[in-house]
């Protein structure tokens, strides 16, 4: 399955612009990734894109991403995406074991909380996000509530990064794709 595929199904699938910009999100920090593992960048952002695709029909943990597999098996895609996207969730009882599994469990929590954290900076900007400030903010509970710290540490540890060094790599990978996530705001540099 090719990037534009995947970009398809997941505008047929997700309304909300939102959910969309997290999938490509993700999809910045796990093609990062790709080339820095020399992974196939290709199957990656297929990954990354697909990830939520059947948040809107199946939002409950349930449900998600258990009953969208079917139909992504339906649509051609392959089982190592399929197998990918049922490990990131914890009680899906499907074990990460590959780098992609891991990258996606890695990139998910972490890419929207880096969202969330350059919304409330002053230019609301990726480019006015630093590791720092997000360490800062991961101790804010109130900060993002529903976005997991301990998946993002975890994440990270599993995937085998150091911390700060898996929050610099996703957020360098996001400001390369700022326009498109809507993240540069109002920064001038």
């Amino acid at each position: 399955m090719k990037r534009e595929d995947a970009l398809q199904i997941l505008c047929e699938f997700v309304q909300s612009d939102a959910l969309r910009k997290h999938a490509l999100g993700v999809e910045a920090c796990m093609a990062f990734y790709a080339r820095k593992l020399g992974a196939d960048e290709e199957v990656w952002r297929v990954t990354a894109l697909l990830h939520d695709f059947d948040w809107e029909i199946h939002p409950t943990l349930e449900e998600h991403p258990m009953k969208g597999e079917p139909i992504l098996k339906e649509r051609g895609v392959s089982e190592e995406v399929r197998r990918a996207i049922l490990s990131h969730a914890e009680y899906s009882g499907v074990r990460r074991e590959t780098a992609l599994e891991k990258a996606l469990f890695a990139c998910d929590e972490l890419s929207g909380f880096l969202t969330a954290l350059s919304y409330v900076r002053p230019t609301r900007s990726i480019f006015e996000v630093e590791v720092s400030s997000v360490k800062k903010k991961m101790k804010d509970k109130a900060f993002a509530r529903n976005l997991n710290r301990d998946d993002i540490r975890n994440g990270a540890a599993e995937f085998g990064a150091p911390l700060d060094e898996h929050i610099q790599n996703c957020i360098d990978a996001m400001r390369e794709s700022a326009d498109e996530l809507g993240l540069r705001g109002s920064f001038e540099g």
